[in-house]
């Protein structure tokens, strides 16, 4: 994923404009005005919890997270990128440090920046709809927190493609556009071949490093299909300035929190997690977005990819 991302997610959201037609549209539907309410204002310092933490992340107070953001309802900039970014990773993860009792020093990164440098030390965590692939779980550990995944959707109106993409041989002949380092543009480069394999055109590929510059290229017919997370694009249908239809999801994934392999930091998140679920917190968090349908029961450690 985000990215299922999931989801899914691509890197810094650029909300300011760029000159071109299309670009306001998607400017609007990005930074659509965020929900209101703060299910994160009551949650309180467990004990036992924070007891998990490593002594000099407590002493400390503090953890560095890499956070990518891109697109409702994820995280975004609802009111330009001098403000404060909202989403519903922002808010799991405010809730979680929380329960931690740290405070969190956000790094806003690109998406594809983030877990590289998870293991050179430069930040603690990292967000941004990471989901939990066999390839990532060789370098990295996750501690889930939603499932999300992969979905298509395409521009509103469109009558090539109306149908749930069940098979990538649906989008053969087709341009594709998709996020930088993305499990979607993983999927799509290791199944290139499946066109010519059916004896149909190949189709093609074009990778974007911001979510706007994707829906741009859509409204203006410069790719045909996004293929992105399954609750930004449900999200981004639901707002009628994207002009957008969503097509179904197409593969499952985990999201969680990303750590570099080993960290002490596993046991302790995974702890407040549940913690959030337990108490009610996370589906508050989660109902506030609309993402309700991507509850998860209980937070995991490296659980294994879906298939």
């Amino acid at each position: 994923m985000k990215r299922l991302t999931l989801t899914a997610a691509a890197s810094l959201l650029a909300l300011t404009a760029c000159g071109s037609p299309g670009t306001d549209s998607a400017t609007t539907a990005q930074g659509a005005p965020a929900p209101t309410g703060d299910p994160v204002a009551a949650v309180r310092t467990v004990d036992s919890v924070a007891a998990l933490l490593p002594a000099g992340v407590r002493e400390a107070g503090t953890l560095r997270i890499g956070s990518s953001v891109g697109f409702p309802p994820g995280a975004y900039y609802p009111n330009g990128q001098d403000k404060a970014p909202a989403g519903q990773d922002i808010d799991l993860a405010d809730a979680v440090a929380k329960v931690l009792g740290v405070r969190l020093e956000r790094q806003d990164a690109s998406f594809e920046t983030i877990l590289p440098a998870l293991g050179s030390g430069k930040y603690d965590v990292g967000t941004g709809n990471f989901g939990v692939t066999s390839d990532r779980l060789k370098t990295i550990d996750f501690v889930t927190y939603i499932n999300d995944g992969q979905g298509f959707a395409v521009k509103k109106g469109n009558t090539e493609l109306t149908e749930k993409i069940t098979d990538l041989t649906q989008l053969c002949g087709l341009t594709i556009g998709t996020g930088a380092g993305t499990t979607f543009e993983a999927t799509l480069t290791a199944q290139k071949g499946i066109c010519a394999r059916a004896g149909k055109k190949p189709y093609d590929v074009k990778v974007y490093s911001e979510n706007g510059a994707t829906l741009t290229a859509l409204q203006q017919g410069r790719i045909d299909v996004v293929m992105s997370t399954i609750n930004g694009l449900r999200y981004q249908a639901g707002r009628p300035a994207a002009g957008t239809t969503f097509l179904g999801e197409y593969h499952r994934l985990d999201v969680g929190f990303a750590f570099k392999k080993g960290s002490p930091l596993t046991k302790a998140f995974q702890a407040a997690v549940n913690e959030l679920i337990e108490d009610g917190t996370y589906h508050r968090i989660l109902k506030k977005w609309g993402t309700t349908a991507s509850a998860i029961d209980t937070s995991r450690i490296n659980p294994p990819e879906h298939r």
